[in-house]
């Protein structure tokens, strides 16, 4: 069973946790039209929205794809495959 992760931005409304970049850091998009997407790291004083393009959020995930198949960690790469087809293709 997955679980699914949302934030509220104060200006774009919910968004929904596509993946993890790196420890601290996550790549979130709108939850309905998925056009719009943030980086948002998380630190001991809050949380911080980076916008990104829609280009630079797909190289983020193929990038964490890859390093899911380099660690062996089959489960997380095939869920994040199919939110990598339903998000980018």
């Amino acid at each position: 069973m997955s679980t699914e992760t949302y934030l509220n931005h104060p200006t774009f409304g919910l968004l929904f946790r596509v993946c993890m970049v790196e420890e601290n850091q996550e790549l979130f998009t709108t939850l309905y039209a998925q056009r719009l997407f943030f980086l948002v790291t998380t630190a001991p004083d809050g949380l911080t929205f980076e916008p990104i393009s829609r280009s630079d959020a797909r190289l983020l995930v193929e990038n964490r794809l890859r390093q899911l198949r380099r660690t062996g960690s089959l489960d997380d790469m095939e869920q994040l495959q199919v939110i990598h087809k339903q998000t980018f293709l």
